[in-house]
């Protein structure tokens, strides 16, 4: 069962530079790390265009990881339409698309003009290796306390949301965290998106997103609402959740709408 306190004490601590850098340059011994590159960098290699290379798994897996889409390898038609669509063309598929990952990914890389130029770039490989080290670093804190590796992408995402609602709830991340927050249920989704867009600005002032002692905030209430979410399944919450509702100077029940 996960533990409010302790996993706003893992919140704080990883956020130091040297534990960030520590947890790096392990992943980066990880033999299946150095495989999935390996693999990726060959596949790429021998591909004659982008649509060829992003037909091959090892490839997709290693840029829809990488670029922060970890479900996007399961979706092989969409991916290839998304990334090498035109950003920059209002008509184009990534632009009417509600999950902004794919825009971002597409800006990154710029397929649609590069073509495999772009995955063979020295660049792009570099931030391609190291967005996939930092996936599974937040993978390895998912399952050491629910809502860590969210609480902690937050906090490099949360700004990109203080464009909208629409922004918050376009990022499966943002989304997760702010909701889990403000105390919005997960049973909002079946509403209208413009119906959820204005229930989280009831409850949210957008642009505060951009103070990084609301950012701080809200990941720190997500956390503790995650662990209220596991210590209802077991019964009453813990002593660690209730001292970090406390500390927030929230009620005993949690976050509730």
């Amino acid at each position: 069962m996960s533990d409010a306190g302790s996993a706003i004490t893992a919140f704080r601590r990883f956020q130091k530079q040297f534990e960030e850098t520590r947890a790096l340059e392990r992943i980066a011994k990880d033999p299946m790390q150095t495989r999935a590159l390996d693999q990726f960098r060959r596949a790429i290699d021998r591909a004659p265009d982008i649509q060829t290379a992003l037909r091959d798994p090892r490839v997709l897996q290693v840029v829809t990881v990488a670029m922060g889409i970890p479900d996007g390898a399961q979706q092989a038609g969409l991916a290839m339409r998304a990334l090498t669509s035109d950003p920059t063309d209002p008509k184009s598929l990534v632009n009417r698309l509600a999950d902004k990952r794919w825009k971002a990914a597409a800006e990154a890389l710029r397929l649609d003009e590069r073509g495999l130029d772009a995955l063979r770039d020295p660049e792009i490989q570099a931030r391609l290796t190291d967005g996939l080290r930092r996936a599974r670093w937040r993978d390895e804190l998912e399952e050491s306390q629910p809502g860590l590796g969210d609480a902690l992408l937050f906090r490099e995402r949360a700004a990109k949301g203080a464009a909208s609602a629409f922004a918050v709830l376009g990022d499966p991340v943002l989304r997760r965290v702010v909701l889990g927050a403000v105390g919005l249920p997960k049973s909002i989704a079946v509403q209208s998106v413009e119906t959820q867009a204005r229930a989280l600005e009831a409850r949210l002032k957008l642009d505060s997103l951009n103070d990084p002692k609301v950012v701080q905030r809200l990941a720190e209430r997500y956390l503790i609402s995650r662990a209220s979410e596991s210590a209802g399944a077991f019964g009453a919450p813990s002593a660690g959740t209730s001292n970090a509702l406390a500390l927030l100077g929230l009620p005993p029940g949690g976050l509730r709408v």
